[in-house]
């Protein structure tokens, strides 16, 4: 040590925070073979390490890797530029503004490359309270897994030597079922607050304990999510609900404080009996279809989280005299408009949501040829298993899911015998909107 403290100074060089020797963890240790790692981030690689650059699979791919799980993507660090990045791969595009990115086709599979990052500066530009707000600082190797998140996070692994690289003592970690912040975490967190949502959804999908020092701030700091846009919350927000874990991840972020200002009708909902019992049913059904493989509609689970205050507005209105439908339209775009300040809900995603929606009024309907036009919509699967979350949390009738379900596998003459007798307010509303017959009378003359 001594000797190293006398080697900078007569070199005239300083240290750098996490500048230390990683350790080099080899396959007979960790087991992870590079037959493991995705075709495509193997060739991404061994393309950048031929063309004389440092380059590993890193972060989360690595880190579910070392604890038994199958990951979902393999990222990329490199200590090549994007520009050089781009320049080695053919099927490549730089992206992002706050730290530019390299997306790389291989395929079918997109791999997501990333140049280490630097130390930030103290003209790093930053928002009032702390947040970065603009970060194309590169570095070196020992910087890059400084700035990472979590020491589970800051793991690298080296395809053609199939080693791990530690500098955080990350793998450690891991073992100790911990999720340990690099670095001072307040200060961590005010350079990014979505790291708190991070800390959480990891902790609730890996199974790890939040590092009390990682934990501590987190309640107090939470106002910090109000400053980060609504892109970026939303898409944590559905990363969160579709990990596998949504229901374990809802409940730590109610017991961390997280909850309020990020989802705040769910704030509302949570607290009604009913509208907790459907959202936690809704979550443990998207759960059981995250592990079972299946795929999962982000409109659907949002559908599910609003729908109780969709249903409290719609209420109030009828009672003021709105009629059904438009107060339901009514309903919807007030909360969707509110939603909306905190989670930047996409427009595709917001007419998948109001989809569900308007279908569930039209299960009431089983007279007539409007059960056959129901089964028709493109999106009644969706409306159909939203009434079925309804029935089981005690919203709607059972006898109405179970009705539904015999008619929809039921052949053309037991669907006939199914159906209820028509209403006079049916048959008077159906001759309301049936058109005039057409006359052999002449125009009158001009």
């Amino acid at each position: 040590m001594i000797r190293k403290f006398i080697s900078r100074v007569f070199n005239g060089k300083k240290a750098r925070p996490g500048q230390h020797e990683p350790a080099v963890i080899p396959v007979a240790t960790h087991g992870i073979t590079r037959n493991r790692i995705s075709s495509g981030s193997r060739r991404v690689c061994t393309t950048l390490q031929e063309n004389g650059h440092k380059a590993y699979v890193v972060g989360g791919a690595v880190r579910d890797l070392l604890i038994g799980a199958e990951p979902k993507d393999f990222d990329i660090a490199t200590d090549a530029t994007p520009e050089e990045v781009r320049r080695a791969f053919r099927r490549s595009r730089i992206i992002g503004r706050r730290f530019q990115i390299v997306h790389v086709m291989m395929g079918q599979e997109q791999i997501e490359v990333t140049t280490f990052r630097g130390q930030l500066g103290d003209d790093t530009k930053k928002d009032e309270h702390g947040r970065v707000l603009h970060d194309n600082v590169f570095g070196s190797h020992a910087e890059d897994a400084a700035r990472r998140d979590f020491t589970a996070n800051a793991l690298y692994y080296d395809p053609s030597s199939e080693a791990v690289i530690d500098y955080h003592h990350g793998v450690g970690d891991l073992k100790a079922r911990t999720l340990r912040m690099i670095g001072e975490p307040r200060g961590r967190y005010r350079e990014d607050p979505v790291r708190m949502l991070r800390a959480v959804r990891l902790a609730a999908k890996l199974g790890l304990a939040i590092d009390p020092e990682a934990r501590r701030p987190i309640r107090e700091m939470a106002t910090l999510l109000e400053n980060v846009p609504a892109a970026r919350l939303f898409d944590e927000m559905l990363k969160l609900l579709t990990s596998g874990h949504s229901v374990k991840c809802i409940t730590q972020l109610r017991d961390e404080g997280l909850h309020h200002g990020l989802l705040p009708l769910l704030d509302v909902i949570l607290e009604q009996p009913l509208g907790e019992k459907f959202v936690m049913l809704a979550l443990a059904n998207t759960d059981e279809r995250v592990h079972r493989g299946k795929g999962t509609s982000p409109g659907f689970l949002f559908a599910a989280l609003l729908w109780h205050e969709v249903l409290a507005h719609w209420e109030k209105l009828k009672a003021t005299g709105e009629p059904k439908i438009p107060a339901l339209f009514q309903a919807m775009d007030t909360v969707l408009d509110v939603q909306g300040e905190k989670l930047a809900i996409t427009r595709r995603i917001a007419g998948d949501i109001k989809e569900i929606w308007l279908l569930q009024p039209r299960f009431d309907q089983r007279a007539g040829k409007r059960p056959y036009g129901l089964l028709e919509q493109p999106r009644f699967r969706a409306g159909y298993d939203f009434l079925l979350l309804r029935a089981e949390s005690g919203e709607a009738e059972q006898e109405l899911a179970d009705w539904w379900t015999r008619f929809q596998n039921a052949d053309g003459e037991e669907r006939a015998q199914m159906l209820l007798p028509e209403q006079a307010g049916d048959k008077k509303r159906r001759r309301r909107r049936k058109k005039p017959a057409a006359t052999d009378s002449p125009p009158p003359a001009a």
